[in-house]
């Protein structure tokens, strides 16, 4: 990467006066900046305070590295934007967060340069270590219905006490039936936790067995589901959710004890527990499921287009991934089972 001009470092001392909350005119350029990701690229709120903080950080960086009264076009060159992940690196960041971080400068440079608070892009010249992406965690077929059958054989028996014949979870408990519901639509629909969550009644469709969910970015799409499903989300939403409605519900479709709306921790300990029931099933929580139900539609000749638009995902290269588990899958039958692999 190249080096800044010599003497003008943070370590050099060349620039004695530092504002220690960052610059004022920083300050109201990063609030700014966090408008225009709200609302005009319809970011979620994580994702904005992620940005806003990076572009502070970056801001401060450049004017402890080139001159606290510099203006825009001497602090955010792309020797400093590259000094900047230097300096993540040497403090030893994982490559995805040297690329995330990455795409945070991309984005302010480019939103600098539109505004003409910049004459050039220098962001767009800027790279960094590709992100390595880790094959996602998934369920063998048998193994996802085999968590749901027992998280239906709970439904219907209870749960006994270890070495006695009595229960330590009535079979009559809505929660049980909830849980059930959670599993199969998860499993179903590969929606993500966070899009389960914030079902609403309204939002299902029971006669053509789809559900209205909203992606990232705000994107509404529809999603089908199944018939095991149907069949434990009509019991869920008939039998179970009166019994724990509250004026805490509101229109929740999956309600917890106290009826307020269900919150993604108690989701991802439903999935949890339901997985420790089948012995030879790895540790994955919602993501799991999802993971699970895209690699099984595809290994089941399914579309990448099609899967694609079920997970909402916003390009095909994401969607590519589960395309490679299966091929992996492939790969270690083929060397298990052929006599010259």
């Amino acid at each position: 990467m190249p080096e800044l001009p010599p003497g003008r470092s943070p370590e050099s001392g060349a620039e004695p006066h530092h504002h220690p909350h960052g610059h004022p005119h920083d300050q109201v350029l990063v609030e700014e900046y966090a408008r225009h990701l709200a609302a005009e690229r319809n970011l979620s709120e994580h994702t904005v305070r992620a940005y806003s903080s990076d572009a502070a950080e970056l801001l401060r960086h450049a004017r402890n590295a080139v001159g606290a009264e510099s203006p825009l076009d001497d602090l955010l060159t792309l020797a400093v934007l590259r000094s900047w992940l230097a300096s993540m690196s040497t403090a030893g960041q994982a490559r995805a967060s040297l690329a995330r971080r990455a795409a945070s400068a991309r984005a302010l440079s480019r939103w600098l340069y539109r505004t003409e608070r910049l004459t050039t892009d220098p962001g767009a010249r800027l790279q960094a270590p590709k992100r390595g992406r880790p094959l996602p965690g998934v369920l063998r077929q048998d193994q996802a219905g085999r968590a749901l059958a027992e998280a239906a054989s709970v439904v219907e028996n209870g749960v006994p006490e270890s070495g006695s014949g009595t229960l330590k979870i009535d079979p009559n408990d809505p929660i049980l039936v909830r849980d059930l519901a959670l599993l199969e639509l998860l499993y179903a629909t590969g929606v993500r936790v966070g899009e389960l969550v914030s079902l609403d009644v309204d939002d299902i469709d029971r006669d053509r067995r789809t559900i209205r969910v909203l992606g990232k970015g705000g994107k509404e799409r529809v999603v089908p589901y199944g018939v095991p499903a149907a069949t434990a989300l009509n019991s869920w939403l008939d039998r179970a959710r009166p019994a724990l409605t509250s004026e805490n519900s509101g229109p929740a479709a999956f309600l917890g004890k106290r009826g307020g709306r269900v919150n993604q921790r108690q989701v991802r300990q439903v999935v949890h527990q339901a997985l420790e029931r089948v012995n030879d099933a790895p540790s994955l929580g919602p993501h799991g499921l999802r993971h699970s139900a895209a690699t099984h539609l595809l290994d089941g000749g399914a579309d990448l287009r099609s899967v694609q638009e079920l997970l909402g995902h916003a390009t095909l290269t994401t969607t590519q991934l589960y395309t490679h588990v299966s091929v992996d899958r492939l790969r270690a039958s083929y060397r298990q089972a052929h006599p010259r692999a």
